[in-house]
């Protein structure tokens, strides 16, 4: 995904407006509520026919977020798309944020909340669900951030929220990296991978099977690999060449995937290790391990998914 955002040092940060829309069930009450919390004014399924005379009266003096939603009678992609593209002059600066799902998960939260949704009220949700990714198929497209809640709780979303929308200089780029396991899949929205299957792996020593990358001693066994520094000092070259262009080029979020095997030993201590290193560049980063959030912690080591000091 390319952000086309203008430099936020050419509008204050009052003139704002975060449009905030994503699949029914996706998390987009939750993100207009932090978003709340932040400092936005905050307007959740607002008319489209109204949104005109908002944004063409006068100046903005507080950021907003505007969340548009398939239930509103008057719901237009074509509006939205038209919004995001031009902006207006009460609000140059305007972002699209764009709160994915995958299918299996809505269907599992429709079953939980057993509500009828709003493109099938008397259908099977899952036909619902197809029509509403259909029809927001050319806003996805578009979108200046992508978050996909699938395996984010609450928690998760709140803080993503929180880097990308804080307000401060510090946040124009925020980096994530993530490790991954390639039997479950690389994991939706990332915008760059790397494969480290090659590297030695701690599975296969009885001693470290039980353990995980945050764990020193598979640390260690995985930097032992004659290829390791190499290979990690050229990824960490092309990363640090890359994150200024991001930056300038005006990206809000950049997700680093790192693959391995079973997503516990290599894929975790890389993670683990190039997060360090851009955090000590000055970088804002998040690191995040997917496949030990599904199991009960067995490590030693410290927590994980949490931001880098």
């Amino acid at each position: 995904m390319t952000s086309v955002l203008p430099d936020p040092d050419d509008h204050p940060q009052t003139n704002r407006i975060v449009l905030v829309t994503g699949p029914s069930g996706a998390g987009r009450s939750t993100a207009i509520n932090v978003l709340e919390d932040l400092g936005y004014e905050a307007i959740d399924n607002m008319p489209m026919r109204l949104l005109p005379r908002l944004l063409d009266g006068p100046p903005i003096d507080r950021p907003m977020a505007l969340g548009l939603d398939v239930r509103n009678r008057d719901f237009s992609v074509d509006a939205i798309l038209d919004l995001a593209r031009r902006g207006h002059a009460a609000a140059p600066t305007v972002q699209l944020l764009f709160l994915d799902c995958s299918t299996d998960v809505l269907l599992r939260r429709y079953s939980e909340t057993r509500r009828r949704h709003p493109l099938a009220p008397a259908e099977d949700p899952g036909l619902g669900i197809a029509r509403e990714a259909d029809l927001l198929a050319p806003i996805r497209a578009i979108a200046d951030i992508l978050i996909d809640t699938s395996e984010l709780t609450v928690h998760d979303l709140r803080d993503e929220l929180q880097t990308w929308f804080d307000g401060t200089p510090e946040a124009r780029l925020a980096v994530s990296v993530q490790s991954f396991s390639y039997k479950r899949g690389v994991p939706r929205g990332v915008d760059t991978v790397f494969d480290c299957r090659f590297l030695r792996n701690p599975h296969w020593e009885p001693a470290l099977r039980g353990m995980t990358g945050l764990d020193p001693e598979v640390l260690a066994y995985v930097e032992a690999d004659p290829i390791f520094d190499e290979y990690f000092a050229k990824v960490t070259d092309l990363i640090t060449l890359l994150l200024p262009a991001y930056r300038d080029e005006g990206k809000a979020h950049l997700t680093i995937g790192i693959g391995c095997t079973g997503g516990q030993h290599r894929s975790v201590a890389l993670t683990e290790k190039l997060a360090n290193a851009l955090a000590k560049q000055g970088w804002q980063v998040s690191k995040r391990h997917r496949e030990l959030e599904r199991r009960a912690p067995t490590s030693t080591a410290g927590a994980h998914g949490v931001s880098v000091p």
